[in-house]
């Protein structure tokens, strides 16, 4: 399951990630996303990842499609969790989803990093 988090602003998103992740989660992620971009040319994510498990093999056609799509669009990607593979996540991500990422232990650090 993909929900936006309370904090997001225009330009800065902020999305929880728990549990298996669908396809169908995507029509949360990628319509917010657009539409911030859309309006102000670029935009920064934060990604819980703290709940999350896997991410279902039908998913990731459109998770592919949505790094092709935004990575140029994404100049910064948050990272929160609290295991291992979540940092070396954060490592991937700035060739395929985003200009710059970093992860981050704690969801206040992400956004103030995001914010700043």
């Amino acid at each position: 399951m993909i929900e936006t988090m309370d904090r997001s602003t225009q330009t800065v998103l902020g999305f929880k990630v728990s549990g298996t992740v669908t396809k169908d989660d995507y029509e949360v992620l990628t319509p917010a996303v657009e539409a911030a971009i859309d309006a102000n040319g670029s935009v920064s994510l934060l990604l819980d990842l703290t709940g999350f498990h896997w991410e279902k093999v039908s998913a990731w056609a459109s998770d592919l499609r949505f790094a092709k799509q935004y990575h140029d669009k994404i100049s910064k990607m948050a990272i929160v969790g609290d295991k291992k593979w979540e940092r070396h996540l954060a490592s991937l991500c700035s060739p395929y989803y985003a200009k710059e990422a970093k992860f981050f232990e704690s969801d206040s650090d992400a956004w103030d990093w995001l914010e700043g």
